[in-house]
């Protein structure tokens, strides 16, 4: 991930001008439940930007919390809209294919990050460090464009997949757990397919 790309992106627009912007992450949240959320959680949003989520799960009282962006922009813009609530997440500026760490995770969100990892060896170390953060039997909730969603987003090349084929680039380890087709329509009107799999770490 080219954080010089996204850093332009994020200091050239606001919230609302970019095409992944939701006002409210419900279908993320609704995974996330599903995966047994609750407020003793502790969950990594990878790809986090300036999304909502965080702002959702610090509401409700979640204090093992961590973003990752490749974006210092994103995340400097998130830590200033949370205010004094920017000190419950830790905050990790990084690719997430990079190296870096954290705590151990209950759940690992990421809508939208891993279909921009077109290499398969960038694919290789996203997958690496999932195992590595999520706890035996945690969850990993992966939202990425539907087969028939868009082939390019903010100027990149994207891969598309079904709940079976990101199941396979996952591996035996993450055990498919439910899939849901999603349509998120962009503030600019525009419908894209999205595909929301939740997955449980079994090997």
């Amino acid at each position: 991930m080219n954080a010089g790309h996204w850093n332009a992106i994020y200091a050239s627009k606001g919230d609302p001008d970019v095409s992944w912007f939701e006002a409210c992450p419900a279908v993320c949240l609704q995974m996330l439940e599903a995966a047994g959320l609750t407020s003793e959680s502790c969950v990594i949003d990878v790809g986090g930007g300036t999304a909502r989520l965080v702002d959702a799960l610090v509401a409700r009282g979640l204090h093992c919390l961590v973003v990752l962006d490749v974006s210092d922009a994103a995340l400097e813009r998130v830590r200033a809209r949370l205010g004094p609530a920017a000190s419950v997440p830790v905050w990790i500026v990084s690719d997430v294919a990079g190296d870096w760490s954290s705590r151990p995770m209950d759940i690992w969100h990421d809508r939208a990050v891993f279909h921009f990892l077109t290499d398969p060896a960038d694919r290789a170390r996203y997958v690496a460090r999932m195992r590595q953060t999520l706890k035996p039997g945690g969850s990993a909730v992966i939202a990425t464009f539907a087969l028939d969603g868009p082939a390019r987003c903010s100027g990149l090349s994207v891969a598309r997949y079904s709940p079976e084929s990101l199941a396979a680039e996952l591996g035996a380890a993450f055990r498919l757990e439910e899939s849901t087709a999603h349509t998120h329509v962009t503030p600019a009107g525009v419908s894209q397919s999205f595909q929301y799999s939740r997955f449980t770490l079994v090997g």
